[in-house]
């Protein structure tokens, strides 16, 4: 790898580092072609992605940037799984990393802010985007639903007391 190639992983690196809503630093060694394409079919479905880099490359990437203490993390056979949702990379990781012993969590950092293991985990376990979003809706509907149930209630009662009426009338 040429300077250039290794100026432009530098700066692809660093824009993951900037621009994703979690990066989660694991170590692979062991693990299979197989087992990796899995967990890259598995983050991509999530909305993320899979890096494997340099150490050297990644951590003059983090230099001068919020996270920069997760330098410490990358030693050895690491891998980068990031996402725009600053959720979903962590559950996937979290989970593949619960079936496959070979995948360890070593850390990560979240909107600048470095994450040891159990911190990535914790993050693991908040709602995804999506989730939240569809929890907010059904939040802001129900009190319109409350208040056309209501709404209707009266009209509804009023024409069941009429067919009571109407069919009472009809058997005398």
């Amino acid at each position: 790898m040429d300077r250039a190639q290794k100026e432009n992983v530098v700066e692809e690196l660093g824009q993951i580092f900037e621009s994703s809503g979690v990066v989660v630093v694991s170590r692979y060694e062991g693990m299979t072609v197989a087992e990796m394409q899995d967990l890259r079919g598995r983050m991509r479905a999530a909305g993320g992605s899979v890096r494997v880099a340099k150490n050297r490359l990644a951590k003059i990437a983090l230099q001068g940037k919020p996270a920069e203490s997760v330098a410490e993390y990358l030693t050895g056979m690491t891998v980068l799984a990031y996402s725009e949702d600053p959720v979903a990379a962590a559950k996937v990781v979290d989970e593949y990393a619960k079936d496959n012993q070979k995948l360890v969590v070593l850390g990560g950092t979240m909107a600048g802010e470095a994450l040891d293991t159990a911190g990535v985990s914790r993050v693991a376990k908040l709602p995804s985007r999506e989730e939240l979003v569809a929890q907010i809706a059904s939040c802001i509907g129900a009190p319109g639903s409350n208040v056309a149930g209501a709404i209707g209630a009266p009209a509804s009662d009023i024409a069941s007391i009429l067919s009571t009426i109407e069919e009472r009338a009809e058997a005398a």
